[in-house]
């Protein structure tokens, strides 16, 4: 029995003293950062280039489905049946191999849940991914039970993945390769991750994570979804939050073959992906041309920016993505505050780089007056991420 004497809040309820105490591994785990809106100044209009949205959001009969809905009192299909229906017609994959998820990330912690956690022994399997990338790797990790192993990127950005297949150990579950990188922006090569996968033990899953698969324009770049069909241990991870302008719906998916995705359904909770998020990544499905259009206006304004950058001098990663990485090192709190005051809101990862997204024309217009006016050296030496 406990001695411990109860105490009064404020409002009068009696309250045990003793502390109610969280797993230990909360304590040891990042806080996820989310791209803050831009400020307000008067006379601007304020562009988000903080979170890698679509800016030009989803197809119109997105929106129609979203208006003809009326079902908000009844459940949705837990096996996201027609969506996954829809999915295989546009990947030419059996419906059977895809598992839905809320966003990728969702998608992602169902394979951490299924594959990776804390072993029989008591001890924590291992996940390999590279270092810096997705923010939410070693969040998901962590709460998976797993221990987090991060291999520090190449000095250009990009994976070593001849660190990551050195770095394979019998504890090794997971493996999450991110192509484009985000927040670095370089893509894998289909040859490179070809050479990797003959190092890695097949029964180590291999998750090709491609959030920004859609903007990719360049040849002999991975397509996870060729990779699974070869490899019974690789798994391609995608979201529709991205080119189709879903973010705010929250629909992702895993696509693998059925010995993995057998257990992915055990791990998926009930209900992941609510029936209005269901309708509305159809309709965009059923309208992937117009989708297509989106995705290559926002492909025409990154060669723009990135064109413009290149005359200015700036140097950083290559990058097939929404995005691009500026390596300012302790200058980035300087460029980020300074975008912040003409009413861009760019993603700043500490003193090591800014993540810019690519935005409306006006926004990326004001994106390089503001590079062109930074007072600091304009020329950045590329230099480790990690």
């Amino acid at each position: 029995m406990s001695n411990a004497t109860p105490s009064a809040d404020s409002s009068g309820t009696e309250q045990n003293a003793e502390r109610i105490i969280p797993r230990t591994a909360l304590a040891q785990l990042p806080a996820y950062a989310a791209g803050k809106p831009a400020t307000e100044i008067p006379g601007l209009v304020a562009y988000k280039l903080a979170s890698n949205e679509n800016p030009y959001g989803p197809v119109p009969a997105v929106r129609q489905a979203l208006y003809d809905f009326d079902l908000f009192n009844r459940y949705p299909d837990p096996a996201a049946t027609v969506l996954c229906e829809a999915l295989a017609g546009y990947l030419s994959v059996p419906a059977a191999d895809i598992v839905a998820g809320a966003g990728s990330l969702g998608a992602l912690n169902q394979l951490l849940a299924a594959f990776a956690g804390t072993g029989q022994d008591g001890q924590p399997d291992e996940v390999i991914y590279a270092w810096r990338s997705f923010e939410a790797y070693p969040i998901s990790v962590g709460l998976a039970g797993a221990l987090s192993v991060q291999i520090p990127n190449r000095p250009d950005g990009s994976h070593d993945l001849e660190a990551m297949a050195d770095a394979v150990t019998d504890r090794t579950r997971v493996i999450l390769l991110c192509t484009p990188n985000n927040p670095t922006g370089p893509s894998l090569r289909a040859a490179d991750v070809h050479e990797f996968l003959k190092r890695v033990p097949s029964r180590v899953l291999v998750v090709i994570d491609e959030a920004y698969w859609e903007f990719q324009r360049a040849e002999g770049l991975v397509n996870g979804i060729d990779f699974y069909r070869e490899y019974p241990n690789v798994v391609a991870l995608r979201t529709l939050s991205k080119a189709h302008g879903l973010a705010g719906l929250r629909v992702g998916y895993t696509v693998s073959q059925p010995h993995v995705t057998q257990y992915l359904r055990q791990a998926t909770p009930a209900f992941s992906v609510t029936q209005v998020a269901q309708l509305a990544a159809v309709a965009s499905i059923e309208n992937i041309d117009q989708v297509d259009e989106r995705v290559q206006q926002v492909v025409y304004e990154r060669e723009r920016v990135l064109a413009g950058l290149a005359e200015l001098g700036w140097q950083h990663p290559e990058t097939q993505a929404n995005f691009v990485w500026l390596p300012l090192g302790e200058h980035s709190q300087a460029f980020s505050e300074l975008c912040d005051a003409h009413a861009l809101s760019v993603r700043r990862f500490g003193s090591e780089g800014v993540r810019v997204s690519f935005g409306e024309a006006e926004a990326n217009t004001r994106l390089l007056e503001l590079c062109a006016q930074f007072p600091y050296p304009i020329t950045m030496p590329m230099s480790s991420t990690n």
